[in-house]
């Protein structure tokens, strides 16, 4: 069993319309509802892949219902979230049809006591013993302590599961020094950890203070990895057009998927360039085109750089 851990979970809700204009009433073609936050998207991507994912975090309120509810329709996944008193947030992407840009609006979540702090704490550490990986994802709902995935980070690593680690900010700076195997920012994430904003150094750097592992997005360019085994970039043969939203989460169940099934770094990033694309092709946040994936898989180019040790 994969574990995902989605703190700040969500109900993702996303509008399409014709054309986006600022200041202006808009008719709205087609709605869509998914459970949401970056762990639960992970989770079912995994799902899709064929693997058994247990999810974990918040929920709470009429919307936290609702997350749950439609979790339960999904095939492979087990809801293992925490109740709070607090309403679980929502998220709002609109889509431009037109453009195929899409605009988004975070809510910022719940507010967590520290009771229920702790009540998560448990249920996670009940987790762990039948969990292969665990991965930590997403940002931190207010309450919730700034060095939260540090320990959560810990935890795992005591039990001996491999943990990948997904946030940014002060979250992320304060989990890389707790050394977890994989992290998997994006470039403005990556400079604002290392205070370098070219990818390679900043990479090298973020494996000097902590990461085992470091797999940089690079947007429609792909990714860049280093690890002890040595350095990757890996890209998509095109770029691709739609909502980008969830792109970079299924770039983490590709990378975990593979990790849990002992794959050579080459084909764990071909496989993460290949969700990650495949979702933005997708209509709506969270899914990926399969056929566009299984396409793309013997399409992405992978190039070994000199070693990252």
């Amino acid at each position: 069993m994969i574990l995902t851990v989605t703190l700040n979970t969500a109900l993702d809700i996303t509008y399409r319309v014709r054309s986006l204009r600022p200041h202006t009433s808009h008719r709205v073609s087609e709605v869509t509802e998914r459970p949401g936050g970056k762990g639960v998207n992970v989770a079912r991507v995994l799902a899709a892949l064929g693997h058994e994912v247990t999810v974990t975090g918040f929920t709470g309120g009429a919307t936290g219902r609702v997350v749950q509810e439609r979790l339960a329709s999904v095939p492979g996944v087990v809801d293992a979230l925490v109740p709070i008193t607090g309403a679980t947030r929502r998220t709002i992407a609109v889509v431009d049809d037109r453009s195929g840009d899409t605009t988004q609006l975070n809510e910022p979540g719940p507010t967590v006591t520290p009771a229920e702090w702790s009540a998560f704490q448990e249920a996670y550490e009940a987790l762990l013993p039948t969990a292969s990986a665990v991965a930590l994802c997403g940002s931190l709902p207010p309450g919730v302590p700034v060095g939260a995935y540090a320990g959560l980070v810990r935890t795992a690593r005591s039990a001996g599961i491999p943990v990948l680690l997904d946030t940014s900010g002060e979250p992320l700076r304060r989990g890389v020094a707790a050394r977890p195997d994989l992290i998997k920012p994006n470039t403005d994430e990556l400079a604002e950890l290392t205070g370098s904003h070219d990818p390679v150094r900043a990479t090298q750097d973020a494996r000097r203070r902590g990461a085992g592992a470091v797999v940089a997005s690079l947007g429609a360019e792909g990714l860049l990895a280093a690890a002890p085994e040595g350095r990757w970039r890996a890209a998509p043969p095109s770029s691709l057009h739609g909502n980008p939203t969830g792109a970079g989460d299924s770039a983490v169940a590709g990378l975990l998927s593979a990790l849990v099934e002992h794959l050579p770094w080459p084909d764990r990033l071909t496989r993460a360039v290949a969700l990650s694309a495949a979702t933005v092709s997708a209509p709506v946040a969270g899914e990926f085109d399969r056929r566009v994936y299984e396409e793309l898989l013997g399409r992405v180019t992978v190039t070994s750089e000199a070693s990252a040790a």
